[in-house]
Parts: structure tokens; C-alpha cells; sequence
């Protein structure tokens, strides 16, 4: 097999695992901090990233470098801190992927770290449902105006039929998982 046809099957590897997630190629690009356009010429076999790129791409799919080389297709089960994605914002808030590929799934579990007086963008209301359980600090939780305050050692789920957000109105860093159904980040 000579070098271009191994980047064609890595090309399709890559779009096969971008549209299992449910990511466009500019959602792919922005979580590698890539172009669109080259994430369009990897998918085409028409390009060659550098080792450290296509590590860094294979971990924001949500795999590892052995799962994506993998010929046989079995099922991972469990998954530990090597398999997760963080994406960290310019304020130190995070979101933590802690089940790759969990985006085909139909519910998509993330811990998000917002930092004090953070808050994460308003989500409009849509089909599915939220479930959170707050592991440090405490957190407010909007649906429509109500305001819900979680802290610690507490849980929240609610239909995400109505406007919601989730800020941390405290002076410290608050922690929660948070999975929801179907998956949104």
C-alpha cells in the first residue's frame, strides 16, 4: 500500500468518525484549531497532517490512535482519562468528553468546569432531556426564569423543552457532570 492510499483510508476514517459524531467539518476544525478547508482536504485523501495533527484530531473525534487504526470494529465499554477530550476557553471554564464518540449516542456525558461568575451560552428549547449532578462548588440553573440553585452532592434533570442555562454565581469554581439526551455539545 503506498503513502496515498493509506491517507485516502485515513481520510475516510476521519469523515466516517466526524459524521458518527454529528460534527460538521468546521466543528471538527474548530475543536483541532484547523481550518475547514483543511479538514476537507484530509477527508479527501488530498492532504498529509503531521503526526501531532492527526493525534490531535483522532482525540477530539473521541478515540484513541488504537481504536481509530483498528481493523476489527469491537465495542469499547470502558473508558478511562486517556479517553477523554477537554476543550478549555480563554476564561478557564471546560468541557471534558468523558465518552468518546459519545456524540452518536444517544446520550452524551460531559463534566464541565465553570469557572466563578461564569456562565455557560443560553440553550434554546429542544427535544431530549438534561440530567446534572453538581461534584464542587454550586451552580444556578435557569429554565425560562426560574432560577434553581445545585450545589454540591446535588442532581438536576428536566425536559429541554424550555429555554435553559447554567451559570456559577459563587466565588469559586463549580464542577458538574452533565449528560444529556439527545447529545448537544
Amino acid at each position: 500500500m503506498n503513502a496515498e492510499q493509506v491517507m485516502a483510508q485515513v481520510g475516510t476514517r476521519l469523515r466516517d468518525l466526524r459524521k458518527q459524531n454529528g460534527l460538521t467539518q468546521q466543528e471538527l476544525a474548530d475543536r483541532a484549531e484547523l481550518t475547514k478547508g483543511f479538514i476537507s482536504q484530509l477527508e479527501q485523501g488530498q492532504g498529509t497532517p503531521s503526526l501531532v495533527t492527526l493525534l490531535d484530531l483522532i482525540e477530539c473525534l473521541g478515540t484513541t490512535p488504537s481504536d481509530f487504526f483498528r481493523a476489527d470494529g469491537s465495542e469499547k465499554v470502558v473508558f478511562g482519562e486517556q479517553d477523554s477530550f477537554e476543550k478549555v476557553d480563554e476564561e478557564g471554564n471546560s468541557i471534558t468528553w468523558i465518552v468518546p464518540s459519545a456524540q452518536s449516542n444517544q446520550m452524551e456525558p460531559v463534566v464541565v468546569t465553570l469557572q466563578p461568575h461564569a456562565a455557560l451560552p443560553a440553550d434554546d428549547p429542544h427535544n431530549g432531556e438534561e440530567f446534572g449532578y453538581v461534584l464542587s462548588g454550586r451552580i444556578a440553573l435557569y429554565r425560562q426564569e426560574t432560577r434553581f440553585d445545585v450545589k454540591a452532592g446535588e442532581s438536576f434533570y428536566y425536559e429541554a423543552d424550555k429555554p435553559h442555562r447554567i451559570e456559577n454565581p459563587g466565588g469559586r469554581p463549580a464542577k458538574f457532570l452533565w449528560i444529556s439526551t439527545p447529545p448537544s455539545f
